[in-house]
């Protein structure tokens, strides 16, 4: 039964009928993996093609005239530098410049889109809105309205080229199309949170499930879960709002540095707390680390010390079939953020060393 107050997305019941494991996420019943299982599902992503339903993401559509204007506004990344039918990661800040969420923003020839976490959709919105005062733009939250798979993997291209009279193999690396697959009218985005080529296909709810049927099944894509989607992003070093940025951090200290346009020209939320941290150049970084004990896993909330200090906690941090070792992410004192530096987690009740590797973990192979 499905717990009280939590939504589904359109995809459900065929979750349920696919003996899918399922758990709260975002205010969402979603499935964190199929009877395959974590590992298999994981590395179907990373050998050849495996399909998430993430319809729990947010959209909001922004329309008028002044539409690019008020987008640059709330958003920290130049949406200036995007032409119709490019993306951009980005991210919605706090006046302190810290995280209100990350988002991606899509611009087409009439409007923009911006694509949130399913857990912040409305506070966003009401950030969002808060913003608008004199701007001529219409907001649309288009979010229970849109259905969205994301398709991942090496063979992500060769799965969708014969569903498609898009010629999928021309987009380029955050750009998108609007167009048919399977006869079902969408938008095709390459983009992903795996660190693997692949596309992400925005349709309307109602279509969601004739999309799945055409790419899921024997000789197609491996159903995946959200447990395999984290294990992916975490080896492809990407942050996961609630866990690794939050509204205490700012994209400085997350390493996102190259999402902030201080000279965008536009008067962003969150630009004179930015330019002032930049200037005084930040006291914490977010760092990757590796476990130096063997069958030691540490795990998000686990305490960081450093010279018997504790200095914060885990982040994400898990063992990863890639990887094939205990890996995640931490908050370190800049002074101590550099590759090769070790420091201490308490793995229950047991002080064990980490060390701080560069990310990715995993080499990403999405597409140049």
């Amino acid at each position: 039964m499905a717990e009280q107050g939590l939504k589904h997305t359109p995809l459900y019941k065929l979750h349920v009928t696919l003996g899918a494991k399922l758990v709260p996420f975002g205010g969402y019943e979603m499935p964190v993996n199929y009877p395959a299982g974590i590992a298999a599902e994981h590395r179907a992503v990373r050998e050849r093609v495996g399909v998430f339903d993430v319809s729990h993401m947010g959209e909001f559509e922004v329309s008028g005239p002044d539409r690019n204007a008020f987008v640059q506004q709330v958003t920290c990344n130049d949406v200036g530098a995007l032409k119709p039918g490019q993306a951009q990661y980005s991210a919605i800040l706090t006046e302190q410049g810290t995280f209100v969420d990350d988002c991606v923003v899509y611009r087409f020839d009439d409007r923009l889109m911006l694509v949130v976490n399913a857990g912040n959709i409305a506070r966003d919105w009401q950030h969002i809105v808060a913003q608008k005062r004199g701007a001529n733009v219409r907001l649309r939250d288009i979010s229970d309205q849109t259905g969205l798979l994301a398709v991942q993997g090496p063979q992500a291209e060769q799965l969708l080229a014969p569903l498609t009279p898009v010629g999928i193999a021309m987009i380029p690396y955050y750009h998108f199309v609007e167009g048919t697959v399977a006869g079902v009218q969408c938008f095709i985005s390459r983009t992903g949170y795996t660190g693997e080529d692949g596309f992400e296909l925005y349709s309307r709810s109602g279509d969601l499930e004739t999309l799945w049927h055409a790419l899921v099944g024997a000789g197609r894509a491996e159903p995946c879960g959200l447990g395999a989607r984290d294990t992916l992003r975490l080896e492809a070093g990407y942050p996961l709002y609630g866990s690794d940025i939050d509204d205490t951090v700012t994209p400085y200290e997350a390493g996102l540095g190259w999402i902030v346009k201080l000279d965008k020209g536009a008067q962003f939320t969150g630009l004179a707390a930015l330019k002032r941290q930049k200037l005084a150049g930040v006291q914490r970084r977010l760092v990757g680390f590796k476990l130096l004990e063997p069958k030691m896993v540490a795990r998000h909330g686990y305490q960081v010390y450093v010279d018997g200090m504790q200095v914060g906690i885990v982040c994400s941090g898990t063992v990863t079939p890639t990887a094939n070792a205990a890996i995640g992410m931490t908050y370190l004192p800049a002074a101590q953020a550099s590759p090769g530096s070790r420091f201490v987690i308490d793995v229950r009740g047991k002080r064990t060393e980490a060390e701080v590797v560069r990310m990715p973990f995993v080499p990403r192979n999405t597409k140049k």
